[in-house]
């Protein structure tokens, strides 16, 4: 067999030296681009420079030198058609067999703190990408390789002779990376130059974090994958495992609920959640403390819940939780006599998040059949001073203070929903109702006499006073509700009525 030519043009370096010096062991002669070339010469490679190759100098600062007819015609001719090699050989060409190619760092550029624009546009990678699908298009003749990880397999693979099922996987994988690519410069560049939210066109991109054992139900395959380019702030998706088993599925809905709760708060806090909705919601002067409270909502429905906090978790904390069964633990640390008393427990998984203060604006995805939804994240900060007293009772300060709280709970429970607290902790949580009375019967059944001077917080206004009615019935003292009905003045009325105070904050937090 003849020489064979491949070339490598690479930013990410990583086991290249080891390849090139495999490659020639198969008989193939390397051409490459400035910064590779260098780097091979410098590890004692025969390599030759593209610039030599094509009889073209680089130009434009190097912004072109892989964009020449004998590079793209080398990758995209037709080995099978004999007029395709016979303008090679009429212009002096030689096919090319196998191309190396990775690209400018353009994600780890603009993760930079305030980086200049120049330097972002710098690093988009034009000649890269072009050779990589000209390499993809022509699969059947030409190896395309974007990943280090692939070298060795690749390498094997030439020895052995190279089955059609690997250049398929090679090229999908190339369209793929390319794809990802322009995905994240079209995304960032249309946030930084235009601030444009809902573009005609959207374009997102994922990377697979893992396959989960099945979906919602075993009879469902699953997959769990984070959104590029990776957010800054704690989320599930960057989440880091301690230890237990492989995530669920729904675990990782439920992990992703509590977390987004607890980020709510600033005051040491503690989320339980059963199927995506809080069963349980405390801050206090310790974290110990709300966990306590927490759990003290619903005692029953933590079985098998995950549970977030927003401080780190100690020994005490730790002894406390370990002695019932727990799906999951979000926190942004364990310490370390911590991670030996939960350690015990094989099967519960532990999750480490630092940055859980973090709540940053963005846009949130929700998919249905055939499309995706889009919206604001819902960040924006809760201020009573917008709020209005519409009976003639008044809160006291404390009062304001237990509502805010409660409102930031309501905010995460499935509507029509309602929450009940005392001071900065739930006493009863009803979510998830197709009626807004349906879900305060919930709460106060669950709630008993612990409902007694509590405050009820409302997702959504009162369409008619029945719930009101029943909340005054078990005993709450205050209701703060967004208002906005037509029947407004009928539910103040019956807060009057029952001796209640009554706040609208003229916001509706529906989380269907």
């Amino acid at each position: 067999m003849g020489k064979r030519l491949a070339l490598i043009s690479v930013y990410d370096k990583r086991g290249v030296d080891f390849l090139a010096k495999e490659l020639q062991k198969l008989n193939f002669d390397i051409i490459s681009t400035g910064g590779t070339y260098r780097f091979l010469k410098e590890k004692g490679i025969d390599v030759t420079e593209l610039s030599d190759f094509t009889g073209f100098p680089e130009i434009l600062d190097g912004r072109v030198k892989t964009l020449h007819p004998k590079i793209h015609a080398g990758i995209l001719a037709k080995r099978e058609k004999e007029e395709h090699l016979n303008i090679l050989r009429n212009l002096s060409m030689k096919p090319i067999d196998l191309v190396v190619c990775n690209l400018y760092p353009f994600e780890e550029i603009i993760k930079k703190e305030n980086v200049d624009l120049h330097e972002v546009i710098e690093n988009i990678d034009i000649g890269g990408p072009t050779l990589i699908r000209s390499a993809a298009k022509n699969f059947e003749d030409v190896l395309i390789v974007v990943n280090p990880s692939r070298y060795d397999e690749l390498i094997e693979k030439l020895k052995i002779g190279i089955d059609e099922e690997f250049r398929k996987k090679l090229a999908v994988e190339a369209f793929e990376h390319v794809a990802r690519y322009d995905a994240i410069i079209s995304n960032y560049l249309r946030k930084r130059l235009l601030n444009e939210k809902f573009p005609k066109n959207l374009t997102l991109t994922f990377e697979l974090i893992q396959k989960t054992r099945y979906g919602e139900n075993p009879h469902q395959e699953g997959a769990f994958y984070k959104i590029l380019p990776e957010r800054a702030e704690g989320c599930i998706a960057n989440a880091r495992k301690l230890q237990g088993k492989e995530l669920s599925y729904n675990n990782i809905l439920d992990a992703d609920a509590a977390l987004e709760c607890v980020k709510e708060f600033d005051e040491p806090t503690a989320v339980i959640i059963k199927h995506a909705t809080p069963c349980g919601i405390a801050s206090s002067d310790n974290i110990f403390d709300a966990w306590i409270k927490a759990y003290e909502t619903d005692t029953y429905s933590p079985f098998g819940g995950v549970v977030a906090f927003n401080r780190e978790v100690d020994s005490k904390l730790a002894e406390d939780l370990s002695k019932y069964f727990l799906e999951v633990i979000v926190a942004p640390k364990f310490t370390e006599r911590a991670l030996q008393i939960l350690g015990k427990k094989k099967r519960l998984r532990l999750l480490e998040v630092p940055d859980i203060d973090d709540k940053s604006e963005d846009i949130c995805f929700r998919s249905v059949t055939g499309g995706m939804l889009i919206q604001d994240r819902d960040v924006k900060e809760i201020d009573p001073k917008d709020w209005k007293v519409v009976t003639k009772r008044k809160p006291s300060a404390e009062d304001i203070r237990s509502m805010v709280f409660a409102v930031k709970c309501v905010k995460h429970v499935k509507s029509n929903a309602v929450v009940f607290v005392k001071d900065t902790h739930t006493v009863a949580i009803g979510g998830g109702q197709t009626a807004r009375v349906d879900a305060t019967f919930i709460a106060t059944h669950k709630g008993k006499d612990r409902i007694k001077g509590s405050i009820m917080a409302s997702d959504a206004f009162f369409p008619f006073r029945d719930a009101v009615d029943l909340a005054a019935e078990a005993g709450v003292k205050a209701i703060v509700q967004p208002g906005g009905s037509i029947r407004d003045e009928e539910v103040i009325k019956a807060a009057d009525e029952h001796g209640l105070i009554m706040v609208f904050t003229g916001q509706r937090y529906f989380r269907h």
